[in-house]
């Protein structure tokens, strides 16, 4: 049945898209760009704090970007392993939740540490939830929840649904955040037009926002107007009325 999009997004994912892009335009490094979409993130997360968005999924680091040259990459896992706690007072003082999306295991040991920490110290915070798909793949992630059930079945570990039927309950139900709403908006950043791998399954009926500027340059202000843009938007999920 054909619907109005709700006031606000609940929840809304954003593939943050041209750091490098932005640094090699002003004649710097690539890396000095992933700073600068740091900033940018922090920007848009207090914004979103604003309109009552409960849940912000940021496309961090896919499986696909370990393909990218190694100082970039290497670049990448230490500025993610400092920055989660070098910006734990900016989670406590706006009561951010920080959850991890992803292939824990394929990551640095370091940054593994890391994430497990930030994890702890702001469980209890209730602001929002600031999921971090690091080393995330929207493929990678229906394959490991398929895995996870395949380990529950033969343990006798049946969580939901027919215990001897696999179906979209039961894969629902072994993604990396079964409790989270599927995102009602997706947004990319950079100009490109595309989702590359993000949220496949969770994604199937979010309303896209593509926006040409890069990542470092984004703010409140746009973030208001994908969420004007999504406010406009009628969503039938496959049904008419």
């Amino acid at each position: 049945m054909e619907t109005s999009a709700p006031s606000v997004p609940v929840h809304i994912g954003i593939i943050m898209d041209g750091n490098g892009r932005w640094a090699t335009q002003r004649g710097f490094r690539r890396t000095r760009g992933h700073r600068e979409g740091i900033e940018a993130a922090k920007r848009v997360v207090l914004e979103a704090i604003q309109q009552g968005i409960s849940v912000v999924s940021l496309y961090a680091f896919s499986t696909e970007n370990w393909q990218r040259a190694k100082e970039e990459v290497s670049f990448i896992m230490g500025l993610v392993a400092r920055n989660l706690r070098n910006q734990y007072s900016f989670y406590r003082d706006n009561q951010i939740r920080v959850c991890h999306s992803g292939n824990l295991d394929a990551l640095p040991k370091a940054v593994q540490k890391e994430i497990g920490v930030v994890l702890a110290e702001t469980a209890e915070f209730e602001a929002i939830t600031v999921n971090l798909a690091v080393n995330y793949g929207g493929r990678d992630e229906i394959v490991r929840a398929v895995n996870r059930w395949a380990g529950n079945h033969l343990a006798g570990k049946h969580l939901t649904g027919n215990a001897e039927r696999f179906d979209e309950t039961q894969l629902r139900a072994h993604l990396d955040h079964p409790e989270f709403p599927d995102p009602d908006l997706v947004i990319r950043t950079g100009g490109e037009r595309r989702i590359s791998n993000f949220m496949l399954w969770e994604s199937a009926y979010s309303e896209l926002y593509f926006s040409d500027r890069l990542w470092p340059d984004w703010g409140a202000e746009d973030l208001r107007l994908a969420i004007s843009d999504f406010q406009s938007r009628k969503r039938n999920y496959g049904g008419i009325r």
